[in-house]
């Protein structure tokens, strides 16, 4: 696994020397290649004057800020240069926070951090053990590529896990979802029936199948295609809609049915059995 940024985690007068690596792998994604339909050569990007229909080159471009429709202040590379952030290739952690105070719409990417070196070993071990015991997660800042980003580090199997962070700013009010103000309470016994569907539906979240169906059939008819196979496809149906008092006492009854061992059928019977059998004969007879 190869680095992808090296430098220090730093709270107060600690310093511990760590590298970064992506924790995604993007060799999973699949992507399309636009191409011309008649030739099937790739389709090169251009940039096109929206107006006059002109292609430009990269000189051409400048970058504007619209600040009303059809209204640009123009900002040039000396603007940028103003405000530009020095990269220190350090963490500084700002405070270590309870992990529920973190709402999870504020996660973005993740990475995993490792020590830098032998000696760092120690001081990454003894964060990451504090972080378990205390139940707490870091916040802090980094500047990455001229830009500064808020991250959150917690702790994640025998390490550390690094999250960039979202700008609570960014997320929009729940309060605007339409529809919302309508929701009422639920009828008691319905809310009775559907924890308990819950309960006989709750299992280790390690088995749940997390399998993208979607991927795996994009995967098999790109290779079908690859090899001239025909592609067979088959319409799913309609899920039946069902009242929910009837459809929450026949979920219940299905999930406890598929948590029952099944037992094995011998098809032979046991010395008790037959004797039981043999008894039962004799008392039919002598009736």
């Amino acid at each position: 696994m190869r680095a992808i940024w090296k430098g220090h985690i730093r709270f107060s007068l600690v310093t511990i020397p760590i590298r970064i690596y992506t924790a995604i792998d993007s060799n999973e994604s699949i992507r399309f290649n636009q191409l011309s339909k008649e030739t099937k050569n790739p389709v090169k990007y251009e940039k096109r004057d929206k107006v006059t229909g002109e292609v430009l080159k990269a000189d051409d471009i400048i970058k504007g800020y619209q600040y009303e429709p059809g209204q640009y202040v123009i900002i040039g590379p000396e603007d940028l240069e103003k405000i530009k952030l020095k990269s220190t290739k350090v963490i500084e952690i700002e405070g270590f926070v309870n992990s529920d105070e973190v709402h999870p719409t504020l996660y973005d990417s993740p990475y995993f951090i490792g020590p830098d070196g032998d000696i760092a070993t120690k001081t990454y071990a003894l964060l990451m053990q504090t972080l378990k015991q205390s139940g707490k997660v870091g916040v802090g800042r980094v500047v990455l590529r001229e830009k500064e980003n808020m991250v959150l580090l917690t702790p994640y199997g025998n390490g550390i896990m690094l999250y960039k962070l979202r700008n609570p700013k960014e997320i929009r009010d729940m309060a605007d979802v339409p529809k919302l103000d309508e929701v009422k309470g639920a009828d008691k016994e319905q809310l009775k029936l559907a924890k308990t569907l819950v309960d006989s539906m709750s299992k280790p979240f390690d088995k749940i199948d997390m399998t993208d169906h979607y991927h795996e059939a994009l995967k098999e008819m790109i290779q079908a295609k690859i090899e001239g196979k025909e592609i067979v496809s088959y319409t799913e149906e309609e899920p039946e809609v069902v009242d929910i008092m009837t459809a929450l006492k026949e979920s219940i009854d299905q999930a406890k049915s598929q948590k029952k061992p099944m037992k094995k059928a011998t098809g032979r019977k046991g010395k008790k059995g037959e004797e039981k059998e043999s008894a039962k004969t004799k008392k039919q007879k002598v009736g």
